[in-house]
């Protein structure tokens, strides 16, 4: 009797598990589809958001170090646009709508995360923590906007905004740690 309740209980944690359409092969082949799914961090089977992320930061630590804070800002207003074309070119042509797998967002809401962020290996770990957070929870907007907004833009810009919900916590701290 335990058994088959235990059985019952595994069947239905499937049946509400969400199937993650296969990777596209043209990820190792078109450099578009490279790019979207994170350098080919997204084709990995677990977690690919967080993979995502994990592989912007080597590409963030080379922005910070190299453009100043206009300089960035600017940078990642284009990344963005750039990003969302992007996603939805890639996306119409695999016919699915923000594949999982597609995780170049990511890196768009990291760097929002990242705008004027202390120096430091600690502060990217909290950036990195915060992001995944309101990423993979995302409270009010967050969720409302990648619901109702669609094509390339809405891809992304929910991961946008949960970079500035994380960059005003991070800003936040940094003003009570350091100041």
């Amino acid at each position: 009797m335990a058994k088959q309740q235990v059985i019952n209980i595994f069947k239905a944690l499937r049946l509400h598990r969400k199937t993650i359409p296969p990777i596209p092969e043209k990820v190792w082949q078109d450099p578009f589809y490279f790019i979207a799914f994170g350098f080919g961090s997204g084709a990995l089977p677990i977690a690919p958001g967080t993979f995502g992320t994990l592989m912007a930061i080597p590409f963030y630590l080379l922005l910070q170090q190299t453009l100043p804070l206009f300089f960035y800002i600017g940078f990642i207003v284009l990344f963005i646009a750039a990003c969302s074309l992007l996603c939805d070119r890639v996306s119409k042509d695999i016919h699915v709508h923000d594949h999982p797998g597609m995780c170049v967002d990511e890196f768009a809401g990291f760097f929002v995360t990242m705008i004027h962020a202390p120096v430091g290996y600690a502060w990217i770990i909290f950036g990195f923590l915060l992001f995944r957070l309101f990423d993979i929870w995302k409270p009010w907007p967050i969720r409302f906007l990648d619901e109702k907004i669609h094509g390339g833009f809405g891809m992304v810009l929910d991961d946008v905004v949960a970079g500035i919900f994380a960059l005003i916590i991070i800003q936040i701290t940094a003003v009570m740690l350091l100041a």
